[in-house]
């Protein structure tokens, strides 16, 4: 078994080429092909992650080659882009490189903010989608179970995550920049979701009156409240989504972060007005069409380069950092898989079981307890008995080894068994949804 990744992200694609591909755990696509790519005899398990600056297809395959082929004719049909141009934008990653690659996504060190703390809840959601459609097992949970250790390594190790910025926020800092005070301007959101949640969270921040829609009434009331609980003094009213075509003419500001899969603001909504007008659109598939108009001024994520780039600078010295700790993590990844072959564990817990057998046999013999020409026959005794007595134990150890349940098994003996063991590795990896959640067993 392999591990392998295809990336595609903001360094290698732009934001164009990545809406054709999103496959966010919405879209009703994104199950179709999950499902037919685990289907596929070169490839074991698939997690999909998809984000709006990256897309990485997270595979546990048995010949990343052929793995590889069937994924990109796959994405070719599914986007109608060609093999040789998807080809051409990808990043592919196996083994060590797909491990490191995976735990520096996590870590947020390959984010387009870096120390953004959105991606491992994203990861989360990818994995807990791909694991309820059966697509996620043993090899793919272990490896994104020790993704998020790493991740935690890195924030509490650190600096990087400190005072953090998101698209969200880089979007937010940007208005700031623009308007010089945000404070009492009146501000237009449109979405309910995650990235607009954080919108709403920092611009209340700022003291603005926040004017929030959302296609469904309920789930904008829903944020509201929320954010009131939190921000008891916070100016938001909701609104129903009829108004968006009068108020994108009357106000200045605009963030829209919906999910819809196509463009909700269109030229033919736009009149002409005398003010400026700063649109952020933070959707991926975006949310604003191309508009004609001089006096409007439309920022896409990949438009936020600016603020992001200062803010790479500032935590350059943190990301080395970061990096040696994503280093360390990749290497006792391996070396802890290695130590689940349950073969050496039993080799292990049999000559202890001799060793001690053989030491008392000794003492009986030294203080006379025990004849010593009796000694061969003894021996062989208790070889026998403790044969006898490991003889089960070998086979249900076994048994278990490639499932699950088998980890925390093999590490519990290990423990009991073995000097020098750390704290139990099992212990360390997992999730918030392995908690409540048994994995599922090949």
């Amino acid at each position: 078994m392999d591990y392998y990744i295809l990336s595609y992200s903001h360094k290698n694609t732009d934001i164009a080429l990545r809406e054709k591909l999103a496959l966010d755990t919405k879209n009703k696509n994104t199950k179709k092909l999950l499902l037919e790519l685990v289907e596929n005899k070169f490839i074991e398990e698939a997690v999909i992650l998809s984000t709006c600056n990256r897309i990485e297809f997270i595979l546990s395959v048995h010949n990343p080659q052929k793995a590889e082929e069937f994924l990109f004719a796959k994405l070719c049909d599914y986007s109608g882009i060609s093999e040789d141009s998807l080809k051409k934008h990808a990043d592919s990653y196996d083994n060590i490189a797909a491990i490191h690659h995976l735990f520096s996504v996590a870590s947020s060190l390959d984010s387009l903010v870096v120390g953004e703390t959105q991606i491992s809840g994203q990861l989360k959601n990818a994995f807990k989608f791909s694991y309820d459609l059966g697509c996620c097992s043993l090899s793919l949970s272990r490896a994104i179970h020790f993704a998020f250790r790493c991740a935690a390594s890195v924030r509490n190790s650190t600096n990087i995550s400190q005072n953090s910025v998101s698209v969200a926020s880089t979007a937010v800092v940007k208005a700031r920049e623009v308007f010089g005070n945000l404070k009492g301007q009146k501000v237009l959101v449109v979405g309910a979701g995650e990235m607009s949640s954080l919108c709403v969270k920092h611009l209340v921040n700022h003291e603005v009156q926040i004017i929030l829609l959302n296609r469904d009434i309920e789930n904008a009331e829903r944020l509201r409240k929320e954010v009131l609980q939190n921000s008891p003094k916070a100016n938001i009213e909701v609104l129903s989504f009829r108004n968006l075509g009068v108020l994108i003419n009357q106000l200045p500001l605009v963030f829209t972060a919906t999910g819809a899969p196509h463009t909700i603001i269109t030229q033919d909504m736009v009149e002409k007005k005398e003010i400026s007008r700063y649109w952020f659109d933070l959707a991926v598939p975006r949310d604003i069409d191309q508009i004609h108009d001089e006096k409007i001024h439309i920022f896409a994520v990949d438009d936020l380069q600016d603020i992001v780039k200062k803010n790479l600078a500032l935590r350059e010295e943190q990301a080395k950092v970061a990096y040696g700790i994503v280093g360390r993590c990749t290497q006792e990844f391996f070396a802890w898989l290695q130590t689940l072959n349950v073969e050496p564990l039993i080799k292990a817990i049999r000559q202890q079981a001799k060793d001690s057998s053989l030491k008392e046999l000794q003492k009986g013999i030294a203080k006379g307890y025990l004849p010593k020409e009796y000694e061969k026959n003894i021996e062989k005794t208790l070889h026998n008995a403790f044969n006898t007595f490991l003889h089960q134990l070998t086979i249900n150890l076994k048994s278990v080894a490639n499932t699950s349940k088998g980890d925390g098994i093999i590490e519990s003996l290990r423990f009991l068994f073995e000097e020098n063991t750390e704290t139990i590795m099992v212990e360390k990896y997992k999730c918030e949804y392995s908690d409540n959640k048994p994995l599922k067993e090949d």
